[in-house]
């Protein structure tokens, strides 16, 4: 009888996992609210908004930020810290900022850690771009997206390579397919790309105001990058707001999504390009000191190294 019974609770479990997993890209519309508890003691330039799917089930949550505010002033920031990685919480503590959101990928092997992909902070380039990755005993030549911003509150998605102490960008990501590594690229073909405070993440998800998911370029296949997860997205709008995502995951109340299902909601919200950013249990948002979401669905948040910054003066 109970081995019966342990049986008809595996089945639902499983049934339960399928259901969530079968739901379409196309339903992961979300019913977003104005968070007035925490806007009312924001400048009108700082808003943050709520979201909740029932259905597959989801939470979320976004800032949209006007960079037209003088007073704000909106940074790529690293880790001070001795291991090379602090909380977010952290992060808006010694900032002293309104918001923050974590930012790209880092070695959880190494103290300290080391970033994984381009960080420039202050016109200083702290790790040089993702050359070249190697999968299958192949090499293959990558320019991952970058999230780029300078002093006057200008913004940029793009493919991003590093040469001589500066960063190029590409107009089109390499053309890499599982098998079929690309020739070394010539950096000749790529622009100068001028932005003093940048981070790599990827893959890029939006690109001129259409959805475009560059995992594979961005030799993201053959990882579990593009597989359902707490999600982390920097994008911005047409009016060059700053839009900044969170999607809680890995718990009851919200499942997380994958990368085109968040490509989708970034499009929903405006977003003229928009890029993936470190994921899983390092998402977070704070907002006035406040944790939002639940990090991988509990309470203590990941330690990362790098992180965007919203201050409000």
């Amino acid at each position: 009888m109970r081995s019966n019974f342990k049986c008809f609770l595996f089945c639902f479990f499983l049934l339960n996992i399928a259901c969530v997993k079968s739901i379409p890209e196309s339903d992961v519309a979300i019913s977003w609210q104005s968070v007035d508890s925490l806007n009312n003691n924001l400048p009108e330039s700082v808003r943050v908004f709520e979201g909740v799917n029932e259905e597959i089930p989801l939470t979320a949550w976004y800032a949209l930020i006007n960079l037209k505010d003088a007073n704000l002033k909106v940074d790529i920031v690293a880790s001070d810290d001795s291991s090379g990685r602090e909380t977010v919480s952290s992060f808006a503590e010694d900032l002293g900022a309104c918001l923050v959101v974590n930012g790209g990928y880092f070695r959880m092997d190494l103290s300290p850690t080391k970033h994984v992909g381009l960080l420039a902070v202050d016109d200083e380039i702290l790790q040089y771009s993702t050359y070249s990755v190697t999968r299958n005993s192949q090499r293959y030549y990558v320019a991952r997206g970058a999230f780029g911003i300078d002093e006057s509150g200008k913004m940029d998605i793009a493919w991003v390579s590093t040469h001589d102490n500066s960063l190029f960008e590409w107009k089109e990501p390499f053309a890499n397919t599982p098998q079929k590594p690309i020739a070394k690229p010539d950096i000749s073909d790529a622009y100068r790309w001028d932005f003093p405070d940048a981070v790599s993440a990827g893959p890029v998800l939006i690109q001129n105001n259409s959805i475009r998911v560059t995992s594979e370029e961005e030799l993201f296949f053959g990882t579990s990058i593009p597989k359902i997860h707490p999600r982390t997205a920097v994008g911005y709008t047409k009016k060059g707001e700053l839009l900044l995502v969170v999607v809680d995951g890995r718990q009851q109340q919200s499942r997380g999504v994958n990368l085109n299902e968040l490509a989708e909601i970034m499009k929903s919200l405006g977003a003229v390009e928009a890029l993936n950013l470190d994921g899983g249990a390092s998402s977070s948002m704070v907002v006035n000191g406040v944790l939002l979401n639940k990090p991988a669905g509990g309470k203590v948040q990941r330690a990362v190294m790098s992180a965007i910054s919203v201050v409000c003066n």
